[in-house]
């Protein structure tokens, strides 16, 4: 699914204009974006959790030449579906 394809559900569900579906479906990513660049969790109760993670710097190594590298510390987004949400994707 793509974002099209998002604004297009919410303009058929609700009844608002393409404009409107899409600066709602934009408005939900930007909040999203924005709290998870804060480094704050979001939780969709029924869907799951996105958490910004920390890595710390590590050693790794360059696998066409062999030589040691250092892989610099950066932060990871993860996300963990809902028990809900498990159930219903094994379920068909």
């Amino acid at each position: 699914m793509t974002k099209a394809d998002l604004i297009e559900s919410v303009y058929l569900a609700t009844g608002f204009s393409k404009k409107e579906s899409a600066a709602i479906v934009e408005l939900v990513f930007d909040l999203m974006k924005e709290t998870l660049e804060g480094g704050e969790k979001i939780k969709i109760a029924g869907f799951g959790n996105f958490v910004v993670k920390d890595k710390a710097s590590r050693r790794g190594r360059n696998p066409q030449t062999g030589k040691e590298i250092e892989i610099s510390s950066r932060r990871i987004l993860t996300f963990k579906p809902s028990q809900v949400l498990k159930t219903a994707i094994n379920e068909n």
